[in-house]
């Protein structure tokens, strides 16, 4: 890209079909035609001076599509609906919503064993389970077994970091605010758990980066659930890292993710990274 507008080299690499492009250019000419007109039209003007077979074909398929656009122009049935459908598919999937629920559901079933006094001793479950819960829900989103527009979604323009972070924080909303009133009521301190979720969501989409962001959150809760949910419950004893002196290392492990993430942004273009 040069300045504001893609260079003549992008715009006609892609008119060709984008062979010659790195997958990132691929991505960021398609992100930026969506917004631009000027670089649409000069795509036009190179597929009708280059390409034009390619030209052909859309006017046959426009040709075709025509007259349906004009009908359903005219329904305004159910509308409203469509649009906020489509504003919440942005953020999540509804392949998210059972995951979701279930991650809930084993929040509040920590919150009872703790209330009932029927846990493993003095140790929280709620605290227990704080860092693994938000990254199931991550590892649902982008799991492609559970989302029939898999393929769709993680080939759109926008199907980069920007879209893993919107899923990301979907995630969190739903878990955090339970966490926090489970929290309170167990009378477990916000930093002990916050930190611990947000650092393990946060490896979660680093180690995505490279492996996928599905096999990243399976292979870290595995993990967690190893070396230590296992022992806690087997010794009845609060594992250090999730003492409050433990919480130096959560915050190092949270901002070492974030600058992975960022350093490795342009890594969650690529299709392989959402499996």
């Amino acid at each position: 890209m040069s300045g504001e507008h893609a260079s003549v080299r992008i715009i006609e690499g892609y008119a060709r079909g984008g062979a010659d492009l790195a997958a990132d250019e691929v991505w960021a000419v398609e992100a930026h035609l969506e917004a631009c007109r000027v670089c649409r039209d000069r795509l036009s003007a190179v597929v009708a001076a280059e390409v034009p077979a390619v030209l052909s074909l859309v006017d046959t398929v426009w040709a075709g599509l025509e007259p349906r656009v004009a009908v359903t122009a005219t329904m305004r049935r159910g509308r409203f609906r469509q649009v906020c459908l489509s504003r919440l598919s942005r953020w999540m999937t509804p392949a998210m919503v059972p995951w979701l629920a279930m991650v809930v559901g084993v929040t509040l079933l920590a919150l009872l064993l703790d209330v009932v006094g029927a846990g493993t001793g003095d140790v929280s479950m709620v605290l227990l389970f704080s860092p693994v819960l938000p990254v199931l829900g991550v590892a649902a989103s982008w799991a492609r077994g559970l989302d029939p527009a898999y393929e769709l979604t993680a080939s759109a323009p926008r199907a980069g970091l920007q879209l893993v972070l919107r899923r990301t924080a979907s995630v969190l909303g739903v878990v955090v605010p339970v966490l926090l009133v489970c929290g309170w009521l167990t009378g477990v301190m916000v930093a002990q758990w916050l930190l611990p979720c947000l650092a393990f969501t946060a490896a979660t989409l680093a180690l995505g980066g490279a492996v996928g962001v599905t096999r990243a959150a399976v292979a870290l809760a595995a993990v967690w659930a190893a070396l230590v949910m296992a022992p806690t419950v087997a010794t009845s004893r609060t594992a250090v890292v999730l003492r409050p002196e433990g919480l130096p290392a959560w915050g190092l492990l949270l901002a070492l993710g974030i600058a992975v993430v960022i350093a490795r942004r342009s890594a969650y273009s690529v299709l392989e990274t959402h499996r």
